[in-house]
């Protein structure tokens, strides 16, 4: 195999997605992606299994994550030989994966999801308990409020405040509304834990290598209290959560360890060489900093439904805890190097909701082409709305999955393309409010990289964004940041020997990159957006804290100002 290895050497990335898997192959000497395959998860809609009488529910079909990962990388393993008849699956040296996060399912004594049983498949109890449902938004307030009672370092390294999102609010949830899926359940597994172990032939949740990533951001470990939360705690909202405990698990793994070697049975499966070394999973947004090449002081965004804002900092220097965030966490991005996690519980199914849900203008006008087009040519504030990005709750930094989205300002004679522009510029006041928390404990953000479909497809949310920031905006390299940074895993888990590298640092030097193309503010745009963002920060306050008390007879006319002012400007 060595000798192979003095050849080309690939990794293959596997990014497990909200809608579909993709499988990635990357050049592991300079990053160029030879090819890349997409399977559409088919199950649900779009792969999600929802309830209408419950807006709050979406899951998926762990067996659709199995029938993906064969047919994506059947896929690109055709691709590739396509793209270049020289390649040879002995030039794969290693394998890394990525999934949704919080994304845990319950599974049976072996590791099988419960949902593989015939009594439960048809159970979206059953199922994978996808990052999006937030019907655990009762569990998630009671353990925040036991925590900050008896252990609020608990909840200070994940933002002050425990999400309907993560792991133990969902099984909790769970506990409650089915007892019988809860009972059969031996343990419960994040994604990005189960795929690694099914392909390295370890699927029992008592020894497969969990994910610091996972861990630390969604279950509220760390080595400073032992690990996962007491049994003690956990008892105290539920002693059967209390004997679930010992079924978890007590030690994570950053994703420069190996989770084992493709098994045999796997390799069969999937066309390649057994004995590859298989990385520690993580989350999606996490190896999309990675491979959009984060360090510190560059904040990378990965803006797509939702977005995660991520960037880190040296784990040998002081770093304050930071309100609303979703987590700080030694070594979950990069080792050696607490990662920082925000980010916007909605973003681009914001923009979708109003093209497909609320369908403006009809089919033809109401498209995000046409509508992104006229709303270009709008002046800010000339349209005299304001809105807030909350319409599937704040991630950061209010942390608060009960809050729901606001547009204000409406007239009579306000158009599609206007309210369009104003839900655009929402997200990017809820993306500089993060910057500002960020900046206002400390942590420097110098550079901003973005990434994700909405980065690659839409440069008027760029433009945005630099105006309502005030920063420049650059975008990644790669159109695919996340499944990149898990084959910069897999390169880091093979190793100097088999041709790949010896740490993240070193991959990323040379896999990822950012494109000439830069998006610069506008200096008269961004006075605006300060304008607007002052009254922006009056409605975040008034309907988003217990604290805030005042008087909003100001917005509605500060508005109108500003709406006459530029469109006499004209």
């Amino acid at each position: 195999m060595e000798s192979e290895m003095k050849g080309r050497a690939l990794s293959l990335g596997l990014d497990f997605g909200t809608n579909s898997v993709r499988a990635l192959l990357a050049d592991v000497g300079n990053g160029r992606e030879m090819a890349t395959a997409v399977h559409e998860y088919e199950t649900g809609q779009a792969g999600i299994v929802l309830d209408p009488a419950d807006p709050n529910l979406a899951r998926q079909d762990p067996g659709d994550y199995i029938r993906g990962t064969e047919r994506a990388v059947h896929k690109v393993l055709a691709e590739a030989k396509k793209a270049d008849s020289t390649f040879k699956k002995e030039q794969i040296i290693g394998i890394g994966i990525d999934t949704t996060g919080s994304t845990p399912f319950p599974v049976d004594r072996s590791g099988t999801p419960l949902s593989f049983r015939e009594e439960f498949k048809d159970n979206p109890n059953a199922m994978a308990w996808l990052w999006k449902d937030h019907t655990s938004f009762a569990e998630a307030a009671e353990i925040t409020e036991l925590a900050r009672k008896e252990h609020p370092e608990y909840l200070a390294k994940c933002g002050g405040t425990y999400s309907s999102e993560w792991f133990f609010s969902k099984i909790f949830r769970c506990l409650r509304m089915d007892r019988r899926v809860f009972e059969a359940a031996f343990s419960w597994v994040e994604c990005c834990d189960y795929i690694p172990g099914v392909l390295t032939g370890n699927s029992d949740p008592l020894t497969m290598k969990r994910s610091r990533c996972a861990a630390g951001h969604k279950a509220m470990f760390s080595s400073a209290w032992g690990g996962l939360p007491s049994r003690e705690f956990l008892t105290k909202l539920d002693p059967r959560l209390g004997e679930l405990r010992g079924r978890l698990y007590d030690k994570t793994f950053t994703s420069d360890v190996e989770a084992g070697r493709l098994s045999g049975e796997w390799a069969r499966r999937l066309g390649l060489e057994p004995g590859i070394p298989v990385a520690v999973g993580a989350f999606d947004a996490h190896f999309g900093a990675v491979g959009a090449g984060v360090a510190p002081d560059v904040l990378v965004k990965i803006i797509g439904t939702s977005t995660c804002d991520i960037t880190v900092w040296p784990n040998t220097d002081a770093l304050a805890d930071i309100p609303g965030l979703c987590g700080i966490v030694d070594g979950s991005v990069l080792p050696g190097f607490f990662g920082l996690e925000a980010g916007q519980s909605a973003v681009g199914d914001i923009f979708n909701w109003f093209v497909n849900s609320i369908k403006p203008g009809g089919t033809a006008k109401g498209t995000h082409e046409a509508l992104t087009a006229k709303a270009a040519k709008l002046k800010p504030g000339q349209s005299g709305l304001l809105a807030l990005d909350w319409n599937h709750g704040n991630r950061t930094v209010l942390v608060d999955q009960r809050l729901a989205g606001l547009l204000i300002g409406q007239t009579l004679a306000t158009t599609p393309e206007e309210v369009y522009r104003a839900l655009i510029e929402a997200t990017a006041f809820g993306a500089l409010t993060i910057i500002n928390r960020f900046e206002e404990y400390g942590v420097r953000i110098s550079e901003i990289v973005n990434c994700g479909g909405i980065a690659e497809r839409n440069p008027f949310v760029l433009r945005v964004y630099a105006d309502v920031t005030g920063r420049e905006m650059k975008i990644a390299r790669s159109t695919q940041t996340c499944a990149l940074g898990a084959s910069i895993a897999g390169a880091v888990v093979a190793g100097k020997k088999r041709g790949g590298h010896a740490d993240f640092i070193e991959a990323q030097r040379a896999m990822c990159g950012v494109r000439d193309e830069i998006f610069r503010p506008n200096s008269e745009n961004h006075k605006v957006y300060q304008e607007l963002y002052r009254l922006y920060l009056q409605l975040h306050d008034a309907f988003g804290t217990k604290w805030w008390s005042g008087n909003m007879f100001n917005v509605m006319k500060d508005l109108l100002a500003i709406r006459d002012r530029q469109r006499k400007a004209e």
